[in-house]
This record gives structure tokens, sequence and C-alpha cells, in this order.
């Protein structure tokens, strides 16, 4: 008999999942209670990353439409928000239909329900009418991702004061937009709304936005994003937000209020953890409401395990979703490797984007790790100058002695895809001496890349 598998969620987690489940002879079912992709597919990664692409092709026209003018064309000036809502919520409805028919195709049953463990080996699947479908299995996977944490003095009202899933339903572009929260989504958000026309307020708790990043790197986005016009508000919490038909109205602690047209609080994530039964089968949660689980995703009930947001790890989708195919692996009795949670790559999408995989300098220092560093900016790049990307730098960690790889950080133009040789680098333990030797194309913006490993070379060669 088949093994039987049931997946409670349809994210990146749930749906990878079912992929490796099938290839390996489960039986598969997906209980999901939207479109396949979860919320990052039609509410958050591919909507807001188009929003911020369309954003930035707004800024783009916008520096060719003064070349040789004064002023601006209405082409310009004239931002259709609600069309553009529509165009990229579009994109990720249109990416849920791919990953439906994909999944369909490799025979996974795909039911839209609320999933809940109700049952010792039993998963009951309740549709919008009440419907409730009992279905038996040998291993469940809770796959049910993250919501926007709210506090306590503010009400979401998808009108103006927003989440991030929210912004897409208002009718206008935000006069004034104030981003509460400088973490990777505030910073994305505020970088693509002051693209976009709006005057933005960005509000952080911190000495500098992008607190959990490099510190360089923050620095150069902070820099870049004041020279565009935004207001940065540090070391500020907000305590209240009231509102009336025009306007918001955001207190801080410090008592200034910030007065915008519109408010997007980017406060954090919490899990998506409630009324699943797993407590009733001996499943803990930490203190911030996350799946425990183990190295390969196993809760504490062996026939439970648990992926992606729900687990608090890294809230990643690339993440996610090897947190899914590392569960079924092991779930069936495939060989498998713990994830190695320091050679994760991981981007935030502002202008210049962030780039960061493996340990950083204070991770080397924290785990004993004698490191150096090489930091090279694109100031000096041939290519950067060409394209206009000459805000940002590569930097490159090494362990002192070996050489090894141990992280980089990439501030630039696509950093996204320039930081896939330091990912490989970074999970195959590849030494600065194999990474400054690997011949790259001239110009490119690569190249700064075997030139700070070279800088590298040289420094631990000095200190043998």
């Amino acid at each position: 008999m088949r093994p039987r598998i049931v997946i409670i969620g349809g994210g990146p987690a749930g749906y990878e999942a079912a992929l490796v489940a099938c290839d390996l002879g489960a039986d598969v079912t997906i209980v999901a209670n939207e479109g396949l992709g979860g919320n990052c597919v039609l509410w958050d990664c591919v909507p807001s990353k188009a929003l911020i692409v369309a954003a930035e092709a707004r800024a783009t026209v916008e520096v060719a439409a003064q070349v040789g003018s004064t002023t601006k064309t209405a082409v310009v000036d004239a931002v259709d928000y609600p069309k553009l809502a529509r165009h990229v919520l579009g994109l990720g409805a249109d990416q849920s239909r791919d990953i439906e028919q994909r999944v369909r195709a490799s025979n996974v049953t795909i039911i839209t329900a609320i999933g809940s463990v109700t049952g010792e080996r039993e998963v009951t699947a309740t549709a919008n009418d009440g419907t409730k479908t009992v279905l038996p299995a040998d291993y469940v996977l809770v796959a049910t991702g993250s919501r926007p944490r709210v506090l306590p003095f503010f009400t979401p009202d998808s009108d103006r004061i927003l989440v991030g899933s929210q912004v897409y339903q208002i009718n206008e572009l935000p006069e004034h937009l104030i981003v509460v929260g400088s973490g990777a989504t505030g910073a994305e958000f505020a970088h693509a709304y002051k693209h976009l026309g709006s005057r933005v307020t960005l509000v952080s708790s911190r000495d500098r936005i992008l607190p959990t990043e490099d510190a360089d790197a923050a620095e150069v986005i902070e820099r870049v994003f004041e020279r565009r016009g935004m207001t940065i508000v540090r070391r500020s919490r907000a305590v209240n937000c009231t509102r009336d038909d025009t306007s918001v109205t955001v207190t801080l602690d410090s008592g200034q209020e910030i007065v915008g047209s519109h408010v997007l609080f980017t406060v954090g994530q919490v899990p998506a953890a409630d009324d699943l039964g797993l407590e009733q089968f001996g499943v803990t949660h930490d203190d911030g409401g996350f799946v425990s689980v183990d190295a390969v995703g196993r809760t504490e009930c062996p026939w439970i395990y648990a992926a992606g947001d729900v687990t608090g790890r890294m809230m990643l989708a690339s993440v996610a979703a090897m947190q899914g195919r590392t569960a079924m692996w092991h779930a069936l009795g495939e060989a498998v490797q713990p994830i190695r949670w320091d050679a994760v790559a991981a981007t935030v999408f502002t202008g210049p984007e962030v780039a960061t995989v493996g340990m950083s300098a204070n991770d080397a220092e924290a785990n004993g790790l004698p490191i150096a560093t090489a930091r090279l900016d694109f100031k000096a790049n041939p290519r950067a100058k060409m394209i206009d990307a000459i805000d940002g730098f590569v930097k490159v960690h090494a362990m002192v002695g070996s050489g090894t790889v141990l992280g980089g950080v990439v501030v630039s133009r696509r950093a996204s895809e320039l930081i896939q040789p330091l990912a490989l680098a970074v999970q195959h333990r590849l030494t600065v001496s194999q990474l400054a030797q690997t011949i790259t194309v001239y110009p490119s913006m690569t190249g700064s890349m075997a030139e700070a490993a070279r800088m590298l070379m040289v420094r631990l060669d000095t200190n043998r």
C-alpha cells in the first residue's frame, strides 16, 4: 500500500513537499484554503516584487524623460494605481495556476478547505460550506505559513491603515505613505512607493534601517533612500494610530505625530498555527507560537512534520520549499541531510538590492572562527559605471588559515542574481583562491567578486 501523505497548506513548503512525495510513490493530498503558492505567490513575494519592478521601471522612464528637458512628461507623472495593483495580483494568480497545473499533473489531490489534525493519523478538511472530509494519513505535514503581526493600537482596514497584503486593495496611489517597520518588507515597500511617486516616511525603531543586515549595506541603502527624498525617522516606535476620512496620524513614543494619507505596518509575522489540533498529539510551540521541529522538520509526534514560516526559522520561500522537501525525504525513508542554515542566500529587494549568504563577521566572531574580510566598492567597476549602478559593494568573508569562504554580501542592482557565485562557494566550502582563480567576464559586476577574492587571497597568504 502506498504511504498516505496529507499536507495542510499549499505554499512553497506544501506544494514542493507534495511533488517530492509523489516522486517517491506516495498518495498525496493537499488541503489548502487558497490557491497553490499560498500567501507567498498570491499576496506577498510575487506581487510585491512585481510592484518593485514596475516602480523601478517608472523611475527609469522618469530619468529618460528628463534627459534634455526640465519637465517630466504627463505619462511619467500619471500612475494608474488600481490598474497596476490588478496587474501584479494577476501575475501572482497566473503563477498559482501554473503551480496547480504542475501539481495536479503529478497526481496530487487538492482539496480547498481548512485542515486540522483531528485524530490519530487523521486530518479533517472543512470546506467553506461546512462540509467535512476525513483523510487518513500515515504522515502529516503542517505548512500553514504566517500572517502579518497586528499590534493592539491599530486595526488594518484595507483603506488607509494597511498591512502588506492590503496595499493592492486601495483605489489610489498614496500621496504620503508612512511605513512603520524598517526590516526587509518595510524597506522594500518604501523603495517601491517612493519610485511610484509617493512621499514616503520610514519609521525605524533602531539606529538604522535593515537592522539584521550587514551594517555597511544598510548604510548604503539609507544614503540612497535619503538622496531620493525619503524621510527616515530613527530610534522611534509607533504607539498609536488614528484616522479620519482623508488622513492617518501615527504617534511615536517620543510624542511626535506623523500625518500621512496612508500607513503601512510591517512589524513582523506571526505563525498561522491556530486550531490545527496539534497539541493533543504532543506537538509544542516556542515562545513566539511557532511549531517546534527538529533538523529534518519532525515535531515531537513522529508522524507529524512541519515546514515553512509556521516553524519560524527563516521566513523565506526558498527555505520553506527546502524544508518541505527535506521533511518528505525523511518521512519516506530517503537519506537526507539537514538544511545548512549557514549557507542560505537571501535578498532585500530595495534599490540597490542587498543580498547575503553564509556567516557575517559577527556570526563568525560569535562562533570563535578567525575571519578575514575584503570589501570592494562597485564605483570603480566599469560595468557598474555603464549601467549607473555604482552604489554598492561586494564583501567576502573567509576563514583565516584555510581560506574557506564563510559568507558574503553584495549590494547592487540585481544583487539577487550576483550572489550566486558566493552562495556556491559557501555551500561547497570553496576557498578564496578557487574563487579568485575563476575567470570572469569583462566587463562584469562579477569581476569585482573575483577581485575581492584576490585581495583576500593575498592578505591571507601574507598572514601565513
